[in-house]
């Protein structure tokens, strides 16, 4: 206890007054405004060296001995972060798979902030418990996977398909494998080759080792080859193995190609294996009137994974795990030591996953079903897989440009010289270098985002489009951008290969 501490009348140096936080927050609200009006005519990415953004932060700061007045301190921070972010919210971020954030979530991060309910156990976040039931419901009924399903709100598409695995784990292997572990009992995981590495880190912490992933090969389409699969499924069971799960992606990173989710489920269902489908990125289409039609299979997995900070456009951070049977998960993950008393009329998450202490991440979620509705999403989705298709088709029709794959809201492309001779002997050595290359000068560019991929062994540009502020007067400058700049570094490249001694 410090000295000289009024019982009374205690000043916390965190505390706030209602007037102070009423004045910082409207001049907070303002100038978070100002910048969403102002994004797109924001670089994309600065594209600062780390010394530039150290710097700029002051990250060999000591720590403050004493406290600043609280204006200050979130104007100084709102300046960095808006002269020295990458702005996925930008019109033109198109690289990885995160969407622009829906305002409505921000202020929902902000509410939840506020209440610091712990979404752990009922009894301390009782509206924030139901509110999560409530949003996890209705996204599963986007996704015509079972209302009775169980599931919570993770922080990602690890996280998620982490959960679902550990929940298969316990299914399959039995209630021991909690208390004694895998032992010597070698398990198997299938999935294809376009699987995120998610799978490698799963297999990892869940003991089963990266060598029990059995890779599969896909066919011209990406999706994974289900004979082959059934093939090796046959040869661990001969050999002694333990198949014991199919991993279907609904959505691959690279493409965007949706496994054939029905031949995957009737094939665990011939083997007794638990299929998982990993849709972090795509299972959100399933909302479309013209939904691809193997998402219409997701109900038959036992377990989903989803991202509602990819295509429901949630601020980070916002997964989603689905296990179609609440014993699963209680299984997997419920512990009931003689310090909690929480009781068992509803739903404590602690018992469902692996955090105990949870943030209220389902109220953005939530909030943003609400203002959008199905037809809203239905809406938004559809858009970005049309501006994709648009982009191919503009593509398509530029002469340096080769397209490559077009599948969801996600294109894949290459610059390729008009006067570079295909059946050189270095070419595609060649080109892979010089996309590389131009991926960097475009990422900073400021102008666009891109990302890559790597399609039947060439390095490709990638663009992926989950973004309700993309339009199709974005798209259209890109294939001309790209040839630009693709020309500038072609010219220099020749050159830095024609001088002496230059081999790469």
């Amino acid at each position: 206890m410090s000295d000289g501490l009024n019982q009374t009348n205690r000043v916390a140096p965190l505390a706030m007054e209602s007037g102070e936080f009423r004045a910082i927050g409207y001049q907070l609200v303002d100038r978070i405004a100002d910048f969403l009006d102002s994004v797109a005519a924001r670089p994309v990415n600065p594209a600062e060296s780390p010394v530039t953004v150290r710097a700029a932060l002051g990250a060999d700061r000591q720590l403050p001995q004493e406290g600043e007045e609280a204006h200050v301190l979130l104007q100084r921070a709102a300046d960095i972060l808006f002269d020295h972010s990458l702005f996925n919210g930008h019109p033109r971020f198109w690289g990885y798979i995160t969407s622009s954030a829906a305002p409505i979530g921000a202020l929902a991060d902000m509410l939840a902030a506020a209440v610091n309910p712990n979404v752990g156990a009922w009894a301390l976040s009782p509206m924030a418990s139901e509110i999560e039931a409530q949003a996890l419901r209705w996204i599963a009924e986007l996704l015509h996977y079972p209302v009775d399903s169980s599931g919570l709100f993770v922080s990602g598409g690890n996280m998620a398909n982490l959960v679902c695995l550990i929940a298969a784990r316990r299914a399959r292997v039995g209630p021991d494998v909690r208390k004694n572990g895998l032992g010597t009992r070698r398990l198997r995981v299938y999935c294809s080759q376009e699987t995120h590495t998610w799978i490698q880190k799963a297999a990892d912490i869940l003991g089963l080792g990266t060598d029990s992933i059995r890779w599969i090969r896909t066919n011209h389409n990406f999706q994974i080859d289900t004979e082959a699969l059934r093939k090796q499924i046959a040869e661990d069971l001969r050999a002694g193995d333990e198949p014991f799960l199919v991993v279907g992606t609904a959505g691959t990173v690279s493409t965007g190609a949706i496994d054939p989710l029905g031949e995957l489920a009737a094939i665990c269902r011939e083997f007794d294996l638990w299929f998982h489908v990993d849709g972090a990125y795509g299972a959100m289409a399933a909302v479309l009137p013209e939904a691809p039609p193997e998402l219409d299979r997701l109900c038959e997995a036992d377990s989903v994974a989803v991202d509602p900070h990819k295509w429901l456009y949630a601020p980070l951070e916002a997964g989603c795990a689905f296990v179609r049977r609440r014993s699963d998960l209680d299984n997997a993950f419920s512990w009931h030591p003689p310090y909690y008393h929480f009781g068992t009329e509803a739903t404590n998450y602690y018992d469902l996953g692996p955090q105990n202490s949870r943030g209220f991440r389902a109220l953005k979620v939530w909030l943003s079903i609400q203002q959008a509705g199905r037809k809203g999403y239905a809406q938004m989705i559809s858009d970005d897989i049309c501006l994709s298709r648009e982009l191919f088709e503009r593509i398509r029709s530029c002469p340096e440009l080769q397209p490559l794959t077009q599948s969801l809201s996600i294109a894949t492309f290459r610059f390729v010289p008009a006067d570079l001779d295909p059946n050189a002997p270095d070419s595609e050595a060649y080109l892979d270098k010089l996309n590389r290359e131009l991926l960097t000068r475009l990422q900073n560019s400021g102008e666009v985002y891109l990302s890559n991929a790597v399609i039947g062994g060439k390095f490709a540009l990638r663009a992926c489009i989950v973004n309700f502020r993309t339009s199709v007067d974005d798209i259209k400058e890109l294939p001309s951008l790209v040839v630009r700049l693709g020309k500038d570094l072609d010219s220099e490249l020749r050159k830095r290969l024609a001088q002496p001694g230059c081999s790469s």
